[in-house]
């Protein structure tokens, strides 16, 4: 059974948004088959208006000739909608709408595309951050690029289907699916931003503290001594002074200890590291093994 592939975009008071989105990556041979509109305010308006345009865009079902289903979804503490985010609970209640919609999507086995041109801002960042987490290597994120004076002649909907001499066009943002590589950081759902941060913060420091014990594992004697001068924050020439080294004994010491680390963190041969990163990445392990 093929996967429902769903639109997410957030909308302001501005349905070519949507619409500008979902015909992009139509022609690009998507196969579109749900579009949800996120947005704050469903009593304002321009945003009733922008709901009205919408609807009429997909009656019955469809999106011109193809099935293609719409439903808008306005931000809610509970059971209230949000008529904007103006405070960390409002924010709270927008990362916990959003949140919640990404997850019941995945579990659903949905690939998702979402656009984030639209609305307020902080849904979009809510967005971002959610995506972190519940995204896998199917999903796309977008934003969206459209030339002024294209932008002025659709405003508010009056023009709700670009052409391609238009130059509207969706940029792929590049993001991380750290939730398809730590599966434990989904289970978030009901966690507060701050909480996700720190949950976020200990998967990675658990992943960076592997990948340093891989190097330390990997060398003996005076190379584990330089690596360790290095991580308090020596320069090389301190790390010499220190353990009584010459210059060109802790370079090659150096080197050979920075070509563990390209193989520990897939690095390419041909980028350039310093002794910098060798404090960046173990300066907080050996504090922890201290």
């Amino acid at each position: 059974m093929n996967a429902t592939t769903t639109l997410i975009s957030t909308l302001g008071g501005q349905a070519q948004i949507v619409t500008f989105a979902l015909d992009f990556l139509l022609a690009r041979g998507e196969p579109i088959a749900e579009v949800l509109a996120l947005h704050v305010a469903p009593h304002d308006v321009r945003i009733q208006r922008a709901l009205a345009q919408l609807r009429a865009e997909f009656l019955h079902g469809r999106y011109g000739t193809r099935p293609c289903h719409f439903r808008n979804l306005p931000v809610r503490n509970g059971s209230t909608p949000l008529d904007q985010i103006g405070d960390e609970a409002d924010a709270e209640a927008t990362w916990q709408t959003v949140h919640g919609l990404l997850a019941q999507l995945k579990a659903e086995g949905h690939h998702l595309h979402l656009c984030v041109a639209g609305g307020p801002r902080l849904i979009a960042l809510m967005a971002m951050s959610a995506a972190t987490l519940l995204f896998d290597h199917h999903d796309r994120l977008w934003h969206m690029s459209t030339p002024p004076d294209f932008l002025a002649r659709a405003k508010d909907g009056a023009i709700l289907h670009a052409q391609p001499a238009d130059g509207v066009r969706l940029i792929q943002v590049p993001l991380a699916p750290w939730g398809a590589y730590f599966p434990g950081l989904r289970s978030l759902a009901q966690a507060s931003p701050t909480q996700v941060i720190a949950a976020q913060t200990q998967w990675l420091d658990r992943a960076e503290h592997a990948l340093c014990e891989t190097v330390v594992h990997a060398l003996t004697g005076r190379r584990l001594d330089v690596l360790r001068a290095f991580a308090h924050g020596l320069n090389p020439q301190d790390v010499a002074e220190n353990l009584g080294l010459s210059i060109k004994t802790v370079d090659g010491y150096k080197t050979e200890i920075l070509s563990e680390c390209r193989v520990a963190w897939s690095l390419p041969e041909d980028g350039y590291l310093s002794y910098h990163f060798l404090r960046q990445k173990f300066e907080r392990y050996f504090v922890s093994e201290a």
